[in-house]
């Protein structure tokens, strides 16, 4: 599942939304990350209606995503109002 994430992709998510791609641990980054793989799995999951494993881990993702989202609204709500409107992630 994970060969559509290649290393050039995850630096060019942390690019844009980390400041650089080696601040990997910047939320906005990780938050970015996260809707990345969301989308890609849920592409995936079109396609491929019984991939019940794959359903898990993308309702786990979904979860962590959220946790990071709860954590930038309460350490910064104008980085969150803005990230939520870059990645177009309904709230």
């Amino acid at each position: 599942m994970s060969t559509y994430l290649t290393t050039e992709k995850k630096e060019e998510i942390f690019k844009e939304y980390g400041g650089s791609e080696k601040n990997t641990g910047s939320v906005e980054g990780q938050i970015a990350l996260y809707t990345f793989r969301i989308q890609e799995m849920s592409k995936h999951l079109e396609q491929n209606k019984k991939d019940h494993s794959c359903r898990r881990a993308l309702l786990t993702m979904v979860g962590k995503r959220k946790r990071f989202l709860k954590y930038l609204a309460a350490q910064d709500i104008t980085k969150y109002r803005a990230l939520i409107e870059k990645l177009n992630i309904r709230k």
